[in-house]
């Protein structure tokens, strides 16, 4: 299908935003209003920037307030109109997108609506331009699509039709499956914008808050299920109006709507096709129309390995924090200076090798995780599956007889490499490593697995990394929420695989003094900043964290004294969790034991957790409690 964007979406001049859409290999764009009234260009040039950008141009927007209203003020306004047709004729535009008067003196008579839209589409008529009429969420009369579709119906001219906006149908919670009723040739022009739930004032929302598809939680698969079969014939087109986005790099802005567009018809072709062995009407649309096929998302199985890039001096000190840690050093790298620390499951490399993308790494943002290795079915693919994103894939140095691993740059721009099983199979690491085998698998602290990550983004990434971790690794966002830092509010939202063996928290902070901005701010960009470990035995764990010199985060007493008011705890454990500083939760589920080491060098830490019964959290409601202890530290 044909994929368009409109120019609201992104940062920049006019010039500046055409060319970032064309790089973005869009096939079209939507011209907003504003942004070619402040363009040095004229429309003529502008369309002549668009063709030799290889851009079609396919709306021209918006045109406000135009129905509803007195005789005197509708001549004004076919007079506005027309010069109007008169500029779209130069730009090479072939519709313009009229929304539904929001003015609290709106005439509510529909069939003077539909005189007057009748009226304007002879204009454009005679032009050969059409007219897309959109009720907005906020339309003073006309807020639903149904009713501008009986409006359109009552008007009755071939060059009027509608546009279809998900924002504006969602938003309000309308059924979409009433546009199936509309004919398809009065189907004249699609709008996408996902959002995420909230409760407040309709215009605020749409006007600060959309997003790409894949960023929100709106249903745009089901709505475009509906409109496709409706038999929609035109282009797939983004409008979205967000502040971060029009502020941001526009080259990331616009990579992430094309990704996100085709993130959205991957969707629809699974749920066309899950359709088609029953429905005749799935399978001829499947038969008609091509939508993007990518290959399919990883099957992940966890954590392979974690990756540092360090230096001689943090290389030492986190080599010593690791083995009081309980992590035995259990390998050398062959050819490279790289070391190797294993607890149960868990590999921890610590990468100092000169030249190498550590080393780069190292140089940009000190010592930090440069590198993940996801232990999955097929890593080629799950590279091949980033490539048809616009992901980059990254190839680093092999030496011989060294594993091959297929990899990505992820938003960060640190690495993810995919570990497939016959790799895993193939013990990739005893290849590379010189290993002591009596270490391999050996838990001293009681350590098993990594339960889950914590990375933190650059404001303007978080969205960015929401997308790529659902459309690349294949994961599912669980609730967003808001955790208070002394300094600060940080939004988190985790999201995890759908065998829950891969759980990743992002998190972003408006202030550079919370915790989160201050990692961040020493990072010198996003990254993870938190590695949370699985224990067999919790207060085990603790006792052997302690006894080993490894400084864990205080926790003030006023914390322990507050349990028992929410919980009913045990004397001697609450005792014993308050001489750790081991933190609680417990839900229907099951409950949650956890604790923090100190932060290392202000760039990251750990945390050692055990998950009772079926809990699926991440002990959110202590996390101010965390952040606290560490704000004391700082």
């Amino acid at each position: 299908m044909r994929r368009a964007i409109a120019t609201v979406c992104i940062s920049g001049t006019l010039e500046e935003k055409l060319e970032s859409i064309a790089r973005a290999r869009f096939d079209a764009v939507e011209i907003f209003e504003n942004d070619l009234i402040y363009s040095r260009m004229s429309p003529r040039e502008i369309r002549q920037r668009c063709a030799d950008l290889g851009l079609g141009i396919d709306l021209y927007q918006p045109f406000r307030d135009m129905d509803g209203v007195d005789d005197a003020r509708f001549k004004r306004n076919l007079d506005r109109a027309q010069r109007k047709f008169d500029l779209m004729v130069e730009l090479g535009a072939p519709m313009l997108l009229v929304c539904s008067n929001v003015q609290a003196n709106t005439i509510c008579d529909d069939e003077l609506m539909a005189s007057q839209l009748h009226a304007m589409a002879e204009k454009a008529a005679e032009r050969g331009l059409r007219i897309a009429y959109e009720a907005l969420a906020w339309g003073h009369h006309v807020n639903r699509y149904g009713h501008s579709w009986e409006i359109v119906k009552k008007a009755d001219h071939p060059h009027l039709g509608i546009c279809l906006d998900s924002f504006h149908i969602l938003s309000r919670g309308d059924d979409p499956a009433g546009i199936e009723q509309i004919p398809a040739d009065k189907l004249f022009f699609l709008q996408l914008a996902d959002a995420p739930r909230m409760v407040m004032d309709v215009l605020q929302w749409s006007r600060h808050y959309r997003c790409f598809p894949g960023q929100g939680t709106f249903d745009l698969v089901g709505f475009m299920e509906h409109v496709l079969k409706a038999g929609y014939p035109g282009p797939l087109s983004l409008e979205i109006f967000n502040d971060v986005f029009r502020a941001a790099p526009n080259r990331r802005t616009t990579l992430d709507a094309f990704s996100s567009l085709l993130y959205l018809e991957e969707q629809i072709r699974a749920r066309l096709e899950a359709q088609a062995v029953s429905d005749t009407a799935a399978r001829a649309l499947t038969e008609r129309i091509e939508l993007f096929n990518p290959p399919a998302p990883p099957k992940l199985r966890g954590l392979s390995f974690i990756e540092f890039a360090v230096d001689d001096a943090s290389g030492k000190a986190l080599g010593k924090a690791l083995q009081g840690l309980g992590f035995d050093h259990s390998g050398t790298h062959r050819t490279k200076n790289v070391e190797l620390y294993q607890q149960g499951d868990v590999r921890l490399v610590l990468n100092n090798e000169p030249g190498s993308f550590a080393s780069d790494y190292f140089q940009r943002r000190g010592p930090s995780i440069c590198a993940l290795g996801l232990a999955t079915d097929d890593g080629q693919r799950a590279v091949n599956r980033g490539v048809a994103f616009h992901v980059p894939s990254h190839a680093g140095r092999v030496g011989p007889n060294e594993a091959l691993i297929p990899a990505l740059r992820a938003v960060d721009d640190s690495i993810i490499y995919f570990v497939s099983q016959a790799l895993e199979d193939k013990g990739f690491l005893e290849t590379d490593f010189v290993v002591d085998p009596a270490k391999l698998g050996r838990s001293k602290a009681g350590i098993r697995s990594v339960d889950h990550l914590a990375e933190g983004f650059p404001f303007e990434q978080f969205d960015t990394g929401v997308l790529f971790n659902r459309v690349v690794l294949g994961l599912h966002p669980q609730e967003s929420m808001e955790l208070a830092d002394p300094n600060g509010l940080v939004r988190s939202c985790a999201m995890v695989d759908a065998g829950q063996s891969l759980r990743i928290a992002l998190n972003v902070s408006h202030s550079r003094a919370t915790v989160t901005g201050r990692s961040m701010e020493a990072l010198q960009g996003g990254g993870v900043h938190h590695i949370a470990l699985a224990s067999d035995d919790l207060f085990v764990t603790a006792e052997y964290l302690a006894k080993h010199g490894i400084a864990l985060l205080d926790v003030a007493d006023n914390y322990y004294e507050d349990l028992p008011a929410r919980f009913e705890l045990d004397d001697a454990l609450l005792e014993r969790m308050r001489r750790l500083g081991v933190l609680y939760d417990r839900n229907e589920e099951g409950e949650f034991f956890h604790f923090y080491t100190q932060m290392f060098v202000d760039r990251f830490f750990f945390e050692i957790v055990q998950r009772r019964d079926g809990y699926a959290g991440f002990g959110a409601s202590n996390a101010p409690v965390r952040m606290s202890a560490q704000a004391r530290r700082g």
